[in-house]
């Protein structure tokens, strides 16, 4: 029996993301959510299971996993139907996605199973421009990184990529990928940066040589989204050249192990995260805290400790560029609203 109000908050959920879509550039992506919102009476079980989803449907992130499925079908060739609609031809939706949605219903449903995996390496920027703020900052220009939450760890190659912020280059001349945001604002302050090391953990990582994870991932990316798609298929080259340093792991567990690691003089040693601090849950973010502020408290300015996060002001529903250091008021210092698929960056740093 369908419970009424879970369905109205699935309904809901998928009508925000509608609205989101929309405001970040992804029409098309829209326009396949609100055909699954439109098609969500009919018949099969993937569209009851839908319906009747136990969850909380906007914090699973239930809309995108139905999406992703329908571009999975159209990237495997499995719906050659829905071609026109994905290459952006105007064409309508509702028709094109319900009919697979018929066709394909069994293959579908596995899309339901898990949350959505995305791991974009434009973010990434917004760690290179934090960098060179630190260095303004008075910190050493090596850098040992940390990242938790690195999905299939794009970001750990960063030091494989050449960034153009707003007019500052950093990284490697030669680099296998060049991202550059639109900026917005003042540039950050110019500094040679340096990166000694890359290291991550995922609770479920994803190796970017397997297809099929592979696939995932480039169902997830929006299809309108083409520079996005480009970037993917670069870092996962990159990968199969030399794997990033990716290992599953707890995140709290990981800093805890992180933190307790000797530190060369003269390394600024730095976690870094993006959009996943809200995936945490408290008492993770708990331990993570306490642990930073606690190695924080006995930094030096041989040995200094930072803090770049790139996550979501639950208040106002952006996407914010925040840093922290020590030695130092160990304050989170506001440098920038970004964009939640590094399309571009507004520079508040001073």
């Amino acid at each position: 029996m369908t419970d009424w109000m879970a369905l109205e908050d699935v309904r809901t959920a998928f009508a925000n993301q509608v609205d989101y879509c929309r405001a970040n550039d992804a029409p098309l992506t829209a326009a396949v959510v609100q055909a699954i919102l439109d098609g969500m009476a009919g018949p099969g079980a993937f569209r009851a299971k839908l319906r009747d989803w136990p969850g909380k449907p906007m914090a699973d992130a239930l809309p995108l996993r139905a999406a992703g499925g329908l571009h999975a079908l159209y990237l495997t060739g499995a719906a050659p139907s829905l071609a026109p609609l994905y290459a952006g031809e105007a064409v309508d939706a509702g028709p094109l996605i319900n009919a697979a949605i018929d066709a394909h219903d069994a293959a579908l449903l596995p899309w339901l199973d898990g949350p959505p995996q995305t791991n974009e390496a434009a973010r990434s920027s917004n760690y290179a421009a934090a960098m060179l703020w630190l260095v303004a900052r008075g910190l050493p220009g090596r850098f040992e990184c940390i990242e938790i939450g690195s999905s299939a760890g794009i970001n750990l190659m960063m030091d494989r990529y050449r960034y153009d912020l707003g007019g500052v280059g950093v990284g490697p001349a030669d680099a296998a990928m060049r991202i550059a945001p639109e900026w917005r604002g003042p540039p950050p302050p110019e500094a040679e940066v340096e990166i000694v090391s890359l290291r991550g953990c995922d609770v479920a990582p994803i190796d970017l040589t397997d297809p099929q994870a592979l696939l995932r991932l480039r169902a997830y990316a929006w299809p309108e989204h083409r520079l996005r798609a480009q970037r993917l298929e670069i870092a996962a080259a990159e990968a199969a050249r030399r794997a990033p340093e990716l290992v599953e792991a707890d995140a709290a567990a990981f800093v805890a192990e992180a933190l307790a690691r000797s530190q060369a003089a003269g390394t600024v040693r730095v976690l870094m995260h993006t959009i996943v601090w809200q995936y945490l849950g408290e008492a993770r973010q708990a331990a993570i805290t306490a642990a930073m502020e606690a190695a924080g408290a006995a930094a030096t300015a041989e040995r200094p400790l930072a803090w770049i996060a790139v996550e979501a002001n639950r208040q106002t529903f952006r996407h914010e560029l925040t840093v922290r250091y020590w030695p130092g008021d160990g304050a989170p210092h506001l440098l920038a609203g970004a964009h939640a698929h590094g399309a571009w960056v507004e520079w508040m740093g001073v």
